[in-house]
């Protein structure tokens, strides 16, 4: 059995904790590792590091996990581990990329892989010209309806595809009277936070890999709550984006629009729904789910406002039926990339992948400042 020495960086959080840590790491060691395609093994052996060594001991000690540490320095330093993966903040997560890469090391990690365009393409240049293996989170491209939508694309269910409309968030409590789901820092703009940062890194690589390359954007960002309260119960001033509304210009003409909400309730089917329109086909996927109304099943309503409406459109779609079972995402991408490090199989989600999404959230918030359409260059 093959062994590969994970440093985990940034598992106190929410994210870090459930998905890539108990979820994904976790899961693959009580599955008894990754199987390669000659049959062999791959354990996973997680060092938890972390600035707080009561908490990282605490998760350790639950999860019966041997190692942990707050000394970073040592455990890059240490050769046995050849993995270093970050969850932590996003204006850690350049440095500590940095640091990583030149220890050696092969870098995986969550998105936006930092908070700026220039440091993004260096990191991404670094990890290229160290000739280490590097990839970064795309974890919505393996959610079970973004995957049915896959295939229902595949197989030309949809004809030429014309418009997308994704609508994504839920109502993120103050903090006064009810907990936040959140932490804090995702609403100050000096520690890093803002919706347009966090999502449109994801709404870059789902338009690009499902849909059609993000050619032009116009975003419009708000802040609906000024004032939140903290982890401590003390007020702060929310001063980032808790909500943006894009609209994307894809390659052949697709229009895909995209709202994205900290401040919303929801009223659909899932806290992410994405609707895609064609000309001989529409679907509607949330997380899990998707469902389909074909042109030749499309029922043909007529504009009478004095009168009720007597269809009722959702009995008009037809669920896409669940075949496949689909593994936790976060875990299928984790075996993905082990994959890729012990069998060289094919990778497309490097870091450079990771510097579209951080230059498309660059763009967003610039189009936001200056109210225009702005066109997304390629990079090189």
């Amino acid at each position: 059995m093959q062994r590969i020495g994970v440093i985990m960086h940034g598992i106190t959080g929410r994210m870090g904790y459930n998905q890539h840590l108990v979820r994904s790491v976790l899961a693959i060691r009580d599955q008894g590792g990754v199987t390669l395609k000659s049959g062999e093994k791959v354990m996973l052996d997680p060092i938890l590091v972390g600035r707080n060594g009561d908490k990282i001991e605490a998760i350790a000690k639950k999860h019966n996990v041997a190692r942990w540490t707050t000394d970073i320095d040592a455990a890059l330093a240490n050769p046995d581990d050849t993995l270093f993966f970050d969850a932590g903040t996003t204006q850690m997560r350049g440095s500590l990329l940095t640091k990583a890469i030149q220890a050696g090391k092969n870098v995986y990690c969550e998105k936006p892989i930092s908070d700026n365009t220039e440091e993004a393409i260096a990191v991404a240049k670094l990890a290229e010209s160290a000739g280490i293996k590097h990839g970064v989170v795309q974890d919505k491209l393996f959610l079970p309806g973004l995957r049915k939508l896959a295939m229902l694309r595949d197989s030309g269910f949809f004809g030429k595809i014309l418009s997308v409309r994704g609508e994504f968030g839920y109502w993120v409590f103050e903090g006064d009277w009810q907990p936040a789901q959140r932490p804090s820092w995702n609403y100050r703009q000096k520690d890093g936070g803002g919706i347009i940062l966090d999502m449109l890194c994801h709404w870059r690589y789902v338009l690009d890999n499902l849909f059609g390359e993000v050619k032009a954007v116009s975003c419009l960002g708000a802040t609906h709550i000024p004032q939140r309260f903290d982890e401590q119960g003390n007020a702060y001033v929310a001063d980032a984006d808790d909500a943006a509304y894009a609209t994307f210009e894809l390659e052949g003409g697709v229009i895909a629009h995209i709202n994205s909400s900290w401040a919303v309730r929801v009223r659909r089917d899932d806290l992410v729904t994405f609707q895609v329109d064609g000309t001989h086909g529409s679907a509607v996927a949330g997380l899990t789910k998707c469902w389909t109304q074909h042109r030749t099943n499309t029922p043909k309503p007529v504009w009478n406002p004095d009168q009720p409406q007597t269809i009722d459109f959702y009995k008009t779609w037809q669920e896409v039926p669940d075949n496949i079972v689909y593994d936790n995402g976060f875990k299928a991408q984790w075996e993905m990339f082990v994959r890729h490090l012990s069998d060289n199989e094919p990778w497309p989600y490097g870091l450079m992948e990771g510097v579209k999404g951080v230059q498309l959230a660059e763009l967003g918030l610039q189009s936001w400042k200056e109210r225009r359409w702005l066109d997304v260059p390629k990079i090189s």
